[in-house]
C-alpha cells in the first residue's frame, strides 16, 4: 500500500508539474537546453538531512527517516536523501546554521530552538496557552502561518515547511512534588522556547539541554526537572528511571509543530518534479508523525503509571494561574521588542479568537458529552 501511495503521489507530482508549466507562454513551455541530462537513478543527486534528534529516535527521528525514504523512493532514486542524527555532522542546536551554510541540504527540528536568533521563530512551533494541533495546522496552511514563516527564514536562504506535530505535550518530569509556587523556586529545569522564560520568572533556573543529553542530566541531578514531549517519546528516553512525578497539562506546548528546513539554493537547483516530490514527501511524513503520537501516547502513559510506578499529577489552579499571567507578560514583552514577532503574534491571536469558538462548539462540546456518556 505504501508503494502505491508513493507511485500515486509521484504521478500527481508529474501532472502538477505539467499543469503548472501549461500556465506559461509558448516560449516558457519549450524544454530547456540539456533538459534530458538531469539526475537518474544511476547518477542521483544526493542530499544530507540532519536532525536535532538522536538517530532513529521514535516519532521524531523516525519521522525524519520517513521523509528521506519517501523522497528517495518517489523520485525513483533520482534524489537520494541520507539522514544524520544529532551530533553525527553537527550538534542538535546547530541544525539551522548548517542548512543555511549548505553543509546539509535539509534539516528536521523545531523552530523554537532558534528563538535566540529570531524572537518570532518560536511561534511557528508552540507558545504557552496557544493552539491545538488542528488549530495550528489550520493557521499554518490556511492562515498567515507558512507565508510569514517563509518571510522570516528568507534572509537565511532557508525554506521552512511543517514537518509533523507531537500534539499536546506534558508539563514535564520532576524529581520532587510541585504543590505550590514556592516548590518551583530554585529548581533547575530543561524547558526551551517561551515556556522556559515564563518559568524563569517564577524562580526556575532554565537550561536548554539537547534531547540526547536529558536523561543523564536528570538522572545524575544536574537538573531537577525536564520537559521533553509526551508519554510516547518520554518512555523511549527512560525518564521514569530518573524522576517519578509526571505533570500535566502541557501549558507551554498545547501542540508542537516540527519543521523541515530546506536550503533554498539546493531546492531551486532541482527539476520541477523533484521539487514537488520533496514537498509531497514532507507532507506525507508530517501527517503520519501526528497520527503516530496520537495512537501511541496513552498506551505509553499506561506503561509508565502501571508498570513503572510513575505518579501522574496535575498542577494546581494557583500554579496554572501564575503560568498564564506570566505567559501573557512574556509574550507582550517579546512582541514589543521585535516588530516581526508582533506581526506573527497578532496574526496568531486573531486566528485563535476566531477558531476557538469553533473548537469549543464542536470538538470540546463533543468531548464533554462523550465523556459523560462513557462514564
Amino acid at each position: 500500500m505504501k508503494r502505491r501511495e508513493f507511485l500515486t503521489l509521484a504521478g500527481v507530482a508529474g501532472i502538477a508539474a505539467t499543469t503548472l508549466s501549461g500556465c506559461g507562454s509558448e516560449t516558457d513551455r519549450q524544454p530547456a537546453a540539456g533538459a534530458q541530462s538531469g539526475p537518474t537513478a544511476a547518477k542521483p543527486i544526493r542530499w544530507k538531512l540532519i536532525t536535532a534528534w538522536p538517530k532513529n529516535f521514535p516519532g521524531l527521528g523516525t519521522g525524519a527517516n520517513k521523509m528521506a525514504r519517501y523522497i528517495t523512493e518517489m523520485s525513483g532514486g533520482r534524489l537520494v536523501v541520507d539522514v544524520y542524527g544529532a551530533g553525527e555532522i553537527v550538534p542538535a542546536l546547530e541544525v539551522f546554521d548548517a542548512v543555511k551554510a549548505g553543509t546539509a541540504q535539509m534539516g528536521h527540528s523545531s523552530a523554537y530552538y532558534w528563538q535566540g536568533k529570531m524572537p518570532a521563530a518560536a511561534f511557528f512551533s508552540a507558545f504557552p496557552f496557544g493552539l491545538t494541533v488542528d488549530e495550528m495546522n489550520g493557521w499554518l496552511h490556511y492562515g498567515d502561518g507558512i507565508r510569514l514563516w517563509e518571510e522570516l527564514y528568507a534572509p537565511h536562504g532557508i525554506i521552512p515547511r511543517p514537518a509533523g506535530n507531537t500534539g499536546p505535550q506534558m508539563a514535564g518530569w520532576f524529581r520532587k512534588p510541585i504543590d505550590s509556587l514556592d516548590d518551583l523556586k530554585g529548581l533547575k529545569m530543561r524547558l526551551p522556547g517561551i515556556g522556559g522564560e515564563v518559568l524563569r520568572r517564577l524562580g526556575v533556573s532554565v537550561v536548554n539541554t539537547p534531547g540526547g543529553e536529558l536523561f543523564q542530566a536528570l538522572n545524575d541531578g544536574t537538573i531537577d526537572a525536564a520537559e521533553w514531549v509526551g508519554p510516547f517519546n518520554d518512555l523511549a528516553f527512560g525518564f521514569h528511571r530518573a524522576a517519578k512525578y509526571y505533570y500535566a497539562p502541557g501549558w507551554q506546548e498545547p501542540s508542537a509543530a516540527m519543521e523541515a528546513l530546506i536550503n533554498r539554493e539546493a531546492f531551486k537547483a532541482l527539476p520541477d518534479d523533484l521539487q514537488l516530490i520533496v514537498e509531497g514527501a514532507i507532507s506525507m511524513a508530517s501527517g503520519e508523525m501526528q497520527a503516530e503520537f496520537t495512537a501511541r501516547n496513552n498506551q505509553a502513559l499506561k506503561t509508565l503509571t502501571e508498570e513503572h510506578g510513575v505518579e501522574l499529577r496535575y498542577f494546581s489552579a494557583e500554579i496554572m494561574q501564575a503560568l498564564f499571567d506570566q505567559s501573557n507578560e512574556v509574550l507582550a514583552e517579546i512582541t514589543s521588542r521585535d516588530a516581526f514577532a508582533k506581526r506573527v503574534f497578532d496574526s496568531l491571536t486573531a486566528y485563535r479568537r476566531d477558531v476557538a469558538e469553533w473548537t469549543e462548539r464542536s470538538e470540546f462540546a463533543f468531548l464533554e458529552a462523550r465523556q459523560r456518556l462513557l462514564d
